[in-house]
């Protein structure tokens, strides 16, 4: 069954109103750096279209609201009804109610393809920013939404957006013996949530490829385990080989033609790396330690890992070819899960000290090292590719593992509308 293909076509069209330039920069402007920002206020009213038009409106509205940046208001507030990319609003009606910021479209179906024309207003300068239009087809409408959703948060602050992207995680079902895992993946909101295995087997450490529709995943059964490749237009699945030894945390590289694994035979874990293009691999580490979770860097030029070779798990780094390994992280605690953010500028890890767990950042020099989050069981960390907003999975005392999400300052802390256990997620790059 073809679960994952998305086929959603779109053509865009600046929209303006006589010489008024679209896209227009912003003069408000929202700073996603800054811990103490205040949510900028924001009017999204249904577009005009019926159902779907309301529903789109509403996607965008979460999708904002979730990012902790924008602060959608109450719809019962308005009062300006009927609004049409045709004709400018009507700016003291937003001014009155405070909206710094304005979201209206227009969604109509011409040939059985959906049309949807929207526009983002400066209430207070009462000028357009930003006017497009998508075409899709019909059960694509979601998509549509976190395509505007994204184009309106790249405008109002300069970063690129997050929102049309998907998630591969662990599904968990039932305790103890009981408990089942399925590879499943679902919109970074949640929504459309599929799975791609059948629980007959243990599934770990779901990887996203950077450059492709594709995943690896490891699989242990009683007798064995294994590394696979999932091709999620296809879905067709291509097993890396046999290892001697049990073989685990997979991760591509930035271009998609190598996998980076480790391999514990003995209780000696060390890295290795395959190239995809003709299945030969090179062992990195040959430290007696456990060396493990390789995470390249996206120049692909360096690996961080972690390893217990001084004792404790602490972070290390190295060359994408296993020379010059050298350690990061000197904090009290045990630094596990290394994750290289996509501009590059922070390792992202879990960190365990006494009974707490932690998702923190660092710099890959190991110098800004910052704690984001604190509970019971925090781990997993996985990078949305704006290198913004990282997810992870958290659980309580006796309870499912759930996913959350939380940005880089570590103020915007939120949990992900998946209503089961889940757990290991990873974030896909933009879709195309």
């Amino acid at each position: 069954m073809r679960l994952m293909s998305l086929i959603l076509t779109m053509a865009f069209a600046a929209l303006s109103f006589g010489l008024a330039a679209a896209p227009a920069r912003a003069d408000i402007q929202v700073n996603v750096n800054r811990g103490d920002v205040q949510p900028l206020p924001i009017a999204i009213p249904a577009f005009n279209g019926g159902q779907v038009g309301a529903d789109i409106a509403a996607v965008i509205s979460a999708n904002l609201n979730r990012s902790g940046l924008f602060r959608p208001i109450d719809p019962a507030s308005f009062t300006e009804h009927d609004l049409t990319t045709a004709v400018q609003p009507r700016f003291p009606a937003w001014q009155q109610i405070n909206a710094q910021a304005l979201i209206n479209g227009d969604v109509t179906v011409v040939n059985g393809q959906l049309k949807v024309a929207f526009r983002l207003w400066d209430v207070a300068a009462e000028k357009q920013l930003l006017g497009q239009e998508f075409t899709a087809s019909p059960e694509n409408w979601r998509r549509v939404a976190h395509k505007i959703s994204d184009a309106v948060y790249e405008n109002l602050t300069g970063e690129k957006g997050y929102f049309d992207t998907r998630v591969v995680f662990v599904a968990e079902a039932g305790r103890g013996s009981a408990r089942a895992t399925r590879l499943a993946i679902m919109d970074q909101d949640g929504a459309n949530p599929s799975y791609l295995t059948d629980g007959s087997a243990i599934v770990m450490s779901p990887r996203f490829s950077s450059t492709s529709q594709e995943i690896t995943y490891m699989s242990l059964r009683p007798e064995s385990s294994a590394i696979y490749l999932l091709n999620l237009d296809t879905v067709r699945r291509e097993s890396l080989g046999q290892f001697p030894g049990q073989v685990m945390a997979p991760r591509f590289s930035p271009d998609g033609s190598k996998v980076a694994f480790s391999v514990d035979r003995s209780g000696n874990t060390d890295i290795f790396v395959m190239d995809l293009r003709n299945h030969s691999s090179a062992r990195l580490t040959t430290d007696p330690a456990i060396d493990t979770s390789p995470s390249f860097s996206p120049d692909g030029g360096r690996i961080a890992f972690n390893s217990d070779r001084s004792g404790t798990a602490q972070l290390y780094v190295m060359a994408a070819d296993g020379s010059n390994p050298h350690r990061i992280s000197f904090g009290q605690g045990r630094y596990t899960d290394p994750v290289w953010s996509p501009t590059g500028e922070f390792i992202a890890f879990t960190k365990q000290t006494g009974g707490e767990f932690h998702i923190g950042v660092m710099k890959p020099d190991g110098s800004d090292e910052r704690i984001l989050t604190t509970s019971y069981l925090d781990e997993g960390p996985t990078w949305a590719p704006n290198g913004r907003v990282l997810m992870f999975s958290r659980q309580a005392a006796g309870g499912p593992s759930k996913l959350w999400t939380v940005d880089v300052t570590g103020r915007i802390l939120q949990p992900v509308p998946y209503p089961q256990g889940a757990s290991q997620p990873a974030w896909s790059p933009l879709l195309q």
